[in-house]
């Protein structure tokens, strides 16, 4: 599949760049100049998915869906309760269900659990969803870390305690970022809510929100 090239979007903000990857979304439409009608958040825990998503949203006036509590809903269980009774791959099997049902709407910011774009499944799925926006949520690890650390709910990530097997999964799961985004977005110092008024500027040019 052929995919259109577009020159780099840099936001009005020294701060945050949206740097522009292969544009998989716009090669998928007759009019690459279309907004998507759909706006897919991955990246690493701490990375900001669900904070800038619910901002995002807000901006657009679309629905904000957490693929974690979509997941939770389905199962009648939080995330690491299914992990602990059903295991993973039943995990997982919930995740693509869920994830399809998901693409399914249009005007929605989505946000993915950190390991949803590991599963070639979840990223075929991502992939061949038409006018759908990919973004790629970036900061260093020591970044995400202290973000995380600094949650209520960091005692319920025992990940967070063994650095090196930390590092590993981050350096593991960073190609899939990469290779499914259509946009990366640095994160690293800029507010949730800058980022989020930024990326609707950028993404729905001239506030269009026509469906």
């Amino acid at each position: 599949m052929s995919t259109a090239t577009l020159e780099p979007l840099t936001l009005h903000a020294t701060t945050l760049v949206l740097e522009s990857n292969r544009m998989r979304y716009s090669s998928r439409r007759p009019d690459s100049a279309a907004p998507p009608r759909r706006i897919v958040l991955t990246g690493f825990m701490g990375a900001g998915k669900s904070t800038i998503g619910r901002l995002l949203a807000a901006e657009l006036g679309w629905q904000f869906l957490d693929l974690d509590i979509l997941i939770e809903q389905r199962a009648g269980l939080s995330v690491p309760a299914i992990f602990a009774a059903q295991g993973e791959p039943a995990f997982r099997h919930l995740e693509t269900q869920a994830l399809t049902a998901a693409l399914a709407h249009e005007n929605i910011v989505l946000a993915l659990g950190g390991g949803a774009p590991e599963q070639l499944a979840n990223r075929l799925l991502i992939e061949q969803t038409p006018d759908t926006a990919i973004l790629y949520l970036h900061a260093p690890l020591e970044v995400l870390t202290a973000r995380c650390l600094a949650q209520p709910d960091a005692v319920e990530r025992p990940v967070l305690n063994d650095a090196a097997n930390l590092a590993r999964r981050f350096a593991a799961r960073q190609p899939h970022y990469r290779q499914l985004a259509t946009h990366v977005v640095d994160t690293t110092t800029a507010s949730p809510a800058h980022i989020a008024a930024q990326l609707a500027i950028q993404l729905i040019p001239h506030n269009d929100l026509s469906s």
